[in-house]
């Protein structure tokens, strides 16, 4: 049964709120879970639809797992199931969820095969996987694509490591190679890859499980070879995009709010440009607060150009959070261009912005010119469906600070990325309800 979000708008919000764990991180620490016959435990995994999607899937392949409170999970893969590969039950979860393609890195490095449906996530535009089947195959697996069943086979009994440059900087392929390369024999220079705080994370995972990988948080990172990993523990940091999103929501809601330890994550330049569309932010140890403002202006280039905004690799803008971005601009005064590079269907939700009252000028499918409201008017209550992960959460924020009742229909994105995010958001003092549609 499909669910819904009725939000009623205009509520100053106050409180404190704590950022959940990283999702994009988690994704890969689970995955990371297979390269192991010991014990590993997660703390402050969040408790998303993608997170359970993906345990589903590791615990069908006969891990041992054990929740050890909400947030916390116990994984022992002692045995995997491999026939579980081909069982409709597999192809069918496996789909559901895009971070499941970084199963195929850890599997084929232990198992010395891989098998994976043509997985799901996002409807953002085209997201290849060329990258992460190269750097495969220089490691000396096989790569096979069903193209009737859209599937992908890997197999590889002796992977070596090798000299890889990567097409692109992905932050997924980065950490499907890593995990493939651990367990390999010699060498592996990775280089173009991806440095983001996620890659981070994991990296230092592998290293207290007995992997050899130096040049954590650069694009080069080199891997020796090891024969085997131990168990750990590791802690989920804190999310940066949800840390993002509250930043908008208080600005959009003229609300001042504490985000609890959003410093234990790093941050990198989002605050800095959150600070170009003139929201005001103070840090106060680990904690940010942003300010409660009646109005808030976007900066210009020191010639007096208009500001331009875009998505970039870490340690770049990242683009999870232009969505965010942009909807807070709208209610600011002055004009600034969203440049979203990354991904060529992002920014076509903005037409329920503009049917809120939002002016935006969608230029292309990857820029959109938003000129502020100011406050002079208020954005309106719409009927409308999330249809991502990022958009859905930025319409939510947008209905939040709008006039009058919004429906917001297709919820189960936003849930896929954001833990109780109804419950958390009443206890600030918005008016939501989640009800059956």
């Amino acid at each position: 049964m499909s669910e819904a979000f009725i939000v009623k708008g205009g509520n100053r919000l106050s409180g404190t709120i704590i950022p959940q764990g990283a999702k994009n991180e988690a994704l890969q620490i689970l995955c990371a879970t297979l390269l192991t016959k010991e014990e590993v435990v997660i703390n402050n995994l969040p408790d998303i639809l993608d997170v359970q999607r993906l345990i589903t899937l590791i615990d069908g392949l006969g891990v041992e797992v054990k929740r050890l409170t909400k947030n916390s999970y116990s994984f022992t893969a002692a045995e995997v199931d491999l026939n579980y590969f081909s069982s409709a039950e597999y192809q069918m979860n496996a789909r559901k969820i895009r971070g499941s393609v970084m199963l195929m890195g850890p599997l084929l490095a232990r198992y010395k095969k891989a098998f994976l449906p043509k997985p799901g996530g996002d409807k953002i535009g085209r997201r290849n996987l060329d990258t992460h089947f190269h750097g495969f195959t220089k490691l000396g697996a096989k790569f096979i694509y069903d193209d009737k069943e859209d599937k992908y086979l890997l197999e590889g009994s002796e992977l070596k490591g090798k000299y890889i440059l990567m097409d692109e900087i992905s932050v997924t392929g980065t950490a499907n190679l890593v995990m493939a390369a651990v367990l390999a024999e010699g060498e592996t220079e990775l280089f173009n890859a991806a440095c983001e705080p996620y890659l981070i994370q994991l990296c230092n995972m592998l290293n207290r499980m007995g992997a050899k990988i130096s040049g954590i948080g650069s694009n080069r990172l080199i891997i020796k070879g090891v024969t085997s990993l131990g168990g750990t523990t590791h802690n989920v940091a804190p999310d940066m995009i949800e840390i993002g999103s509250f930043i908008g929501l208080a600005a959009m809601t003229q609300s001042e709010l504490i985000i609890k330890d959003a410093y234990k994550a790093d941050l990198g330049v989002i605050p800095r440009t959150f600070e170009k569309i003139g929201i005001k932010l103070r840090r106060l140890e680990d904690d940010l607060i942003v300010e409660a403002q009646d109005n808030y202006e976007i900066s210009s280039f020191i010639d007096g150009s208009i500001l331009t905004i875009y998505d970039a690799p870490w340690p770049g803008f990242t683009p999870d959070l232009m969505s965010i971005l942009l909807v807070a601009a709208t209610q600011a005064k002055g004009s600034v261009l969203i440049h979203q590079k990354m991904f060529e269907s992002r920014l076509f939700f903005v037409d329920k912005l503009i049917d809120m009252g939002a002016k935006i000028i969608l230029c292309d499918p990857h820029r959109a010119t938003v000129i502020g409201l100011n406050r002079q008017h208020q954005l309106r209550g719409i009927t409308m469906s999330s249809p991502d992960i990022r958009a859905g959460v930025s319409l939510l924020i947008a209905a939040l600070s709008a006039n009058g009742e919004s429906t917001i229909l297709n919820i189960q994105q936003i849930d896929r990325g954001y833990e109780d995010i109804d419950v958390r958001l009443k206890s600030l003092g918005a008016d939501i309800e989640r009800v059956n549609a």
